[in-house]
C-alpha cells in the first residue's frame, strides 16, 4: 500500500510540547534487524578537510546528520520542532534579564560511550576548543556570542555571552557545541579521520574506502542517559554515488529507507504509485538555493550586474522547469515559514524584466554581454542542480545581457575552491543550523561568514543582527530582520532562488517515518523501528 504523508507545519508546532521526546536508552523496542538507511551524502577525507567529523569543523547537512546521532548536546530540537529542550542538562536557562547569562546544569550519571564520566570541565572543553580552533568551515561563528565559560562543581555550566543572544538555547543544540571527550580529541587540533567518541544515543562504526565513509553502523549507546527515546539497536547509514543507485537499492531490499536526495523524478514515481510496499512522507522543510557572489571579483563587483541578474531571472520557470511542486520561489533569504520572513526581492525587482535589467547596466556604464561562468556542485545538492544551472544559463543569456557558461565540480573540490575566492558566482543550498531566522541571516553576513564572503554591511553587522537577537520574542526582530532583507535586495551579495519540500521514503515495515526528519534537514534515527507491514 502506498501512502503519503504530509506533516502539516501547524500541526507539528501545536504538538511540539505533547511529543517531546523523553526517556533515554533504555526507551523503546528492541527493533529487530538493523535498519538500513540510503544516503547521497558524501564523507570524505581530504588534503584540505581532513577531519570532516570533528565537531569543531564539520558544517554541512550530511556530517552534521553523523554527529547529531553519536554526540550530545546540552540541548536538541524536539520532536515536531519547537524551541530547544534540554538533551545533555537537566535543565538550561538564562538567569539575568539581558539575556547575557546562561546556566546549564547537566544530568546525572551522564557518562561518554567508553564508561567515562561527562563533566562541566568536557563541555566547557568542548565550546572552548571549537571557539579556538576556528576552523575554515567557519562553524565556530555560531559560538561568537559567547565570551567566556565558567564551570561550578563538576554538574554546572555557565556561559558568560558579550552581548544579549535570544537565540543561543538553539546554537547549544547545533553539533559544534557536542560535548567530547578530552582524552580523544586534542585541545588546538582536530581530530582527523571517521572516529567519533561522545554521549549520544548511539555508537558509530564506521567503514571506509579510499578515504570515504561508505557505511556508518549506529549501535545503541548502552551508556546513553538524555531526552531522547531511542527505538531500536542498530541504524545502518550507507552512502550511495547518486540517487538513482540509491533507488534501485530500495527496491531490491537492501536498504529500508532513502532520504536525502532524491530525484524530482523518483518523488513524483512514488507520489503516484498505487500499489507498494514503499512509503513517500512529505515533511515540513526549510531547505534553500541561491546564487552567491565573490563581491570583490571584477566581474560582479558592480552591483549593478548582480541587480541586472536579480531582475531577470525567473524563479516560477525554473521550478516548473526543474522541481515542480518540490520547490516554491524565494524572494528573500529568510524562507515564507519563518518568523520575519519577507519578499524583499520580489518588492524591489517585481516580475523578471529584460527592460529594467539593461537599464541598471546602461546606467552603471556596464558593457553587454557580461560574461560569467557560474559554478555548481555535482554530487551534493542532488542529480537535478546540473538542470537548474542550465535553465539559469539559458535564461541569463537570452536576455542578451549576459554571456554565461556553467561548471560542475565535485563537492570535495567545490568547497574549498570556494573557500579560496576562485568563485565569481556560484550555487549554494542552506539548511538552517536551526529553525530561526537568525539562521537565515547571520551565517551569510555576519563577521566570520561561512562563506568567506567579502561583503560586509556595516549597519547588517554592528546594529541590525545584534538588534534582532536581543528579542526574546521573536516576532518583536520582524523590523530589523526586514530592514536586512531590504539591504541584501539592494546589494544582492546573494540572489534567493527557491525553497525546497523534503522528503523521505521507506517500507511500509519501518514505523517513525514521519519524524526522522526535522524541518532543518536533522535526521533522527532514534525515532525509527520496526512494525507490521500493511
Amino acid at each position: 500500500m502506498n501512502r503519503k504523508t504530509l506533516v502539516l507545519p501547524a500541526v507539528v508546532g501545536l504538538l511540539a510540547p505533547a511529543l517531546a521526546a523523553c526517556g533515554g536508552s533504555d526507551s523503546g523496542s528492541d527493533g529487530g534487524d538493523a535498519i538500513v538507511v540510503g544516503t547521497t551524502d558524501r564523507f570524505i577525507a581530504t588534503e584540505d578537510a581532513p577531519a570532516p567529523l570533528d565537531p569543531a569543523y564539520a558544517y554541512d547537512v550530511g556530517t552534521w546528520n553523523v554527529l547529531r546521532q553519536t554526540v550530545q548536546t546540552l540541548m536538541v530540537q524536539p520532536r515536531g520542532d519547537g524551541e530547544p529542550v534540554p538533551e545533555a542538562a537537566q535543565s538550561c536557562g538564562f538567569t539575568d534579564t539581558g539575556n547575557e547569562r546562561y546556566a546549564c546544569k547537566l544530568r546525572a550519571d551522564l557518562k561518554f560511550s567508553n564508561g567515562d564520566p561527562v563533566t562541566a570541565a568536557d563541555v566547557k572543553f568542548s565550546i572552548d576548543r571549537a571557539r579556538a580552533i576556528k576552523a575554515d568551515s567557519g562553524v565556530f561563528a555560531l559560538l561568537s556570542t559567547v565570551d567566556t565559560v565558567e564551570t561550578q562543581g563538576d554538574n554546572e555550566v555557565i556561559f558568560h555571552l558579550k552581548t544579549a543572544d535570544a537565540t543561543f538555547p538553539y546554537k547549544l543544540s547545533t553539533p559544534v557545541a557536542g560535548i567530547v571527550n578530552p582524552d580523544n580529541y586534542e585541545k588546538n587540533k582536530l581530530r582527523e579521520g571517521f572516529q567519533i567518541d561522545g554521549s549520544g544515543p548511539y555508537t558509530l562504526e564506521a567503514e571506509e574506502k579510499n578515504d570515504e565513509l561508505v557505511r556508518a553502523e549506529f549501535t545503541k549507546n548502552p551508556h546513553y542517559k538524555g531526552a531522547l527515546s531511542v527505538n531500536n539497536q542498530e541504524v545502518d547509514m550507507v552512502s550511495y554515488k547518486d540517487a538513482d543507485a540509491m533507488g534501485v537499492a530500495l527496491d531490491k531490499g537492501d536498504i529500508d529507507m532513502m532520504t536525502r536526495s532524491m530525484t524530482p523524478e523518483q518523488i513524483d514515481k512514488l507520489s503516484a504509485a498505487s500499489d507498494s510496499d514503499v512509503e513517500l512522507v512529505e515533511v515540513p522543510g526549510l531547505e534553500i538555493r541561491y546564487l552567491a557572489f565573490n563581491t570583490d571579483a571584477p566581474t560582479v563587483k558592480d552591483k549593478a550586474v548582480r541587480q541586472a541578474m536579480a531582475q531577470i531571472v525567473n524563479r516560477s520557470e525554473l521550478i516548473s522547469k526543474v522541481y515542480g511542486s518540490q520547490a516554491e520561489p524565494l524572494y528573500s533569504l529568510v524562507p515564507a515559514s519563518v518568523t520575519g520572513h519577507s519578499n524583499a526581492f520580489f518588492n524591489k525587482y517585481g516580475d523578471p524584466s529584460v527592460t529594467k535589467a539593461k537599464a541598471l547596466l546602461t546606467a552603471a556604464d556596464i558593457t553587454t554581454p557580461v560574461k560569467l561562468t557560474l559554478h555548481y556542485t555535482t554530487d551534493h545538492y542532488g542529480a537535478a542542480t546540473k538542470k537548474e544551472f542550465e535553465q539559469l544559463q539559458q535564461q541569463l543569456n537570452d536576455s542578451g545581457l549576459f554571456d554565461v557558461s556553467i561548471e560542475g565540480t565535485p563537492w570535495d573540490t567545490f568547497v574549498p575552491a570556494e573557500r579560496n575566492g576562485e568563485y565569481d558566482v556560484f550555487g549554494m543550498g542552506w539548511f538552517p543550523d536551526f529553525p530561526d531566522p537568525d539562521s537565515f541571516v547571520a551565517p551569510f553576513l555576519d563577521k566570520d561568514n561561512f562563506l568567506k564572503s567579502p561583503y560586509a554591511n556595516s549597519e547588517i553587522r554592528n546594529s541590525l543582527i545584534p538588534e534582532s537577537r536581543r528579542e526574546a520574542d521573536r516576532l518583536g526582530a520582524a523590523d530589523s530582520l526586514n530592514r536586512i532583507q531590504d539591504i541584501v535586495a539592494e546589494d544582492v551579495p546573494m540572489l534567493p532562488l527557491w525553497q525546497g519540500k523534503q522528503y523521505v521514503a521507506a517500507r511500509d515495515d519501518v514505523t517513525g517515518v514521519a519524524y526522522a526528519l526535522n524541518s532543518s534537514a536533522t535526521l533522527q534515527l532514534w525515532e525509527l523501528s520496526r512494525g507490521v507491514s500493511g
